[in-house]
C-alpha cells in the first residue's frame, strides 16, 4: 500500500450450517480478489475438546454446534477487533487444510470476468487514493452475517453425513456418532439463525436483517456454486460501490 493513500477495510462475512458451502464460496471469492486478501475461518476458533460440554438433551453426545459455546468468542472477537484496527490478519494457527476438502468448481468464464471487475475497482480506487485491505471471514454461527447460504435439510443432512470425520484444532479427529445431525448440528443451527429468519429453513430474512443480508440458496454441484459465486461477487462490489466498509488509516 502506498504511504500516502488512505486505508478502506471491507469485511465479507459468509455465513451457513454446516456443509452448506461457505468455505468453497469464500475461497472462491478469496481467489478473485487481488492478492492480499485475508480469510479467517471460524472453524478455527472451536474449543479444544475436553472443555465442549455434553447435550442438556443427549447427555451422552458433546454439543459442538450450541452458538454459546462451540466458538472460543473472545479469541475469535479478538482477531476481528485487530483486524478492524489494522486492516491485518493476527497470526493464528489454522487448520482447515487438514479437513477434507470437497471440489466444487465454478465456471471459469464467471471467475474471469470478476477477477477482472473487482480488479478494475480496486485499480480506480487506488487512483483516488484509497487502498483497499480485504478480508473474507465464513462460519456456521456468524451472527453479523452479511452473505449467508441457505441450503434444504436433507441436502445439508447428507454432506454432513458423507464428510463425517472432522480433524482438530487441537489436535486429534472427531467422528460424528449416529444421529448427530439431527440430534445435535440442526437443532443448533436453528438456534443460531432464529434471529435472522422467521422460518429458518424456509422464511425470507427478518425485517431488521433485510439489508444487512444477501441469502444465497444455491443449487448442487458446479453450476449452483457458480449461481451463489456469481451473485456474490455483484453485491460485494455493489456494496463497495455504495460505501461498504471503513477507513482505517489516512
Amino acid at each position: 500500500m502506498s504511504s500516502s493513500a488512505r486505508t478502506r477495510l471491507v469485511i465479507i462475512g459468509i455465513g451457513g450450517a454446516s456443509c452448506s458451502g461457505k468455505t468453497l464460496l469464500a475461497k472462491h471469492i478469496h481467489r478473485a480478489l487481488p492478492e492480499g486478501a485475508h480469510i479467517i475461518h471460524q472453524d478455527d476458533f472451536c474449543p479444544p475438546e475436553e472443555t465442549v460440554p455434553y447435550s442438556d438433551r443427549y447427555p451422552d453426545l458433546q454439543d459442538w454446534d450450541d452458538p454459546e459455546t462451540c466458538i472460543m468468542w473472545p479469541e475469535f472477537r479478538s482477531i476481528l477487533r485487530e483486524m478492524r484496527k489494522t486492516g491485518q490478519q493476527a497470526s493464528h494457527a489454522s487448520h482447515d487444510h487438514l479437513n477434507k476438502q470437497v471440489e466444487v468448481k465454478i465456471q471459469q468464464h464467471v471467475f474471469d470476468k470478476w477477477r477482472k471487475l473487482l480488479t478494475q475497482y480496486v485499480d480506480e480506487q487506488k487512483k483516488d487514493g484509497v487502498d483497499i485491505a480485504w478480508s473474507i471471514v465464513d462460519g456456521f454461527v456468524l451472527y453479523w452475517d452479511k452473505l449467508f447460504l441457505r441450503v434444504p435439510y436433507q441436502v445439508l443432512k447428507q454432506r454432513r453425513e458423507e464428510r463425517q470425520v472432522y480433524v482438530l484444532q487441537q489436535g486429534g479427529v472427531w467422528v460424528d456418532p449416529p444421529g448427530y445431525f439431527d440430534k445435535i448440528v440442526w437443532p443448533g443451527y436453528l438456534k443460531a439463525h432464529n434471529g435472522i429468519f422467521d422460518d429458518v429453513e424456509r422464511g425470507p430474512v427478518k425485517k431488521d436483517w433485510s439489508g444487512n443480508l444477501l441469502l444465497l440458496q444455491p443449487g448442487d454441484g458446479e453450476d449452483g456454486m457458480t449461481a451463489a459465486f456469481d451473485e456474490a461477487c455483484g453485491a460485494i462490489l455493489d456494496g463497495c460501490k455504495t460505501g461498504a466498509g471503513i477507513i482505517i488509516s489516512s
